[in-house]
């Protein structure tokens, strides 16, 4: 690997080494590096469009890295990532992927990966999205996320797009079994002319599930912010979806809700707030020396911490 790669797997990994452990480095399409063990094993697919990781039951404690690197310009790449995680077994899961462009072509990563959990599991999964490189040159990350919880599972998920990515369409589904619980919080950052859509659907099935969802944008220039979220409540479970966006310049983000009660027990609940920096939290930066862009460059830094 070269300098390159070594700083966009230290911001999307938090890589500045090759890990310990269980880890699979994918760039430009191909697996560059990868390690297993007795408890969790990386199975590549026959056709060589992705990866299954096979969770042994019971494992406790463990987390593995599946970072995905493109640096060739005009690749379009597509990846089928499956993960089958055991009963009772607890891990941590740090993925994302980073694209450094800076030719004529547009380079693509589209990721889709499918969570199989069984009764009891929990995961905490934990992705970020970044582009690099010349601006003209085009970043496309359009990641689909497809998940089932069994009973008693616990999914935490923390997605972040941390700004570069000319174009992404997000698109994560969802079907919770009994006392399942998901977590997500999404952070994304788009400016000029770039554009991020957001899509959750989610189906609470069994009963006492529960989902929480906190999407919180930043969007600079011209850019443009789409988050849509479909809930579907058929038993007794709880829902609450929170999207809460600063604008500035000339940007704009949209938030469509749409929640449906299949159940007189669902008790389902959308919020959203979507506005420009208070005039106040400026100026109280200001009066420290700070000059206006900074202070808003402050503000931003802590909303999307």
């Amino acid at each position: 690997m070269n300098k390159i790669d070594s700083e966009l797997l230290a911001q999307i990994a938090d890589m500045h080494s090759v890990p310990q452990g269980v880890y699979n480095i994918r760039k430009n399409g191909e697996s560059i590096a990868r390690n297993c063990d007795d408890e969790i094993q990386i199975v590549p697919k026959e056709n060589g469009k992705g990866i299954d990781i096979f969770i042994k039951e019971g494992v406790k404690n463990r987390s593995l890295h599946l970072p995905v690197i493109i640096t060739q310009s005009g690749l379009s790449d597509l990846v089928y990532n499956d993960f089958f995680v055991g009963k009772d077994a607890e891990v941590t899961i740090v993925a994302g992927c980073g694209i450094h462009n800076v030719g004529e072509n547009a380079s693509q990563h589209d990721g889709v990966h499918s969570f199989h959990l069984s009764e009891g599991a929990k995961v905490k999964y934990i992705e970020k999205h970044l582009g690099v490189g010349s601006e003209s040159a085009k970043k496309i990350l359009n990641p689909i996320t497809t998940i089932e919880l069994k009973k008693d599972c616990v999914l935490e998920m923390e997605t972040t797009q941390l700004g570069g990515v000319s174009f992404s369409k997000r698109k994560t589904k969802a079907v919770l079994g009994e006392n399942s619980k998901m977590v997500v919080v999404e952070k994304i950052l788009t400016e000029e002319l770039q554009s991020a859509d957001t899509t959750f659907d989610i189906v609470l099935k069994g009963k006492k599930s529960k989902v929480e969802v906190v999407s919180r944008s930043v969007a600079k220039g011209k850019s443009k912010q789409r988050f849509f979220s479909n809930i579907k409540g058929h038993a007794e479970c709880f829902g609450h979806i929170e999207c809460d966006g600063i604008l500035l310049d000339q940007a704009r983000i949209e938030s469509v809700p749409a929640i449906v009660a299949n159940s007189v027990d669902a008790s389902l609940v959308h919020e959203a707030s979507i506005g420009k920096i208070a005039g106040e939290q400026l100026i109280k930066l200001q009066t420290l020396g700070l000059t206006e862009e900074e202070a808003q460059n402050e503000i931003v830094k802590g909303f999307l911490k």
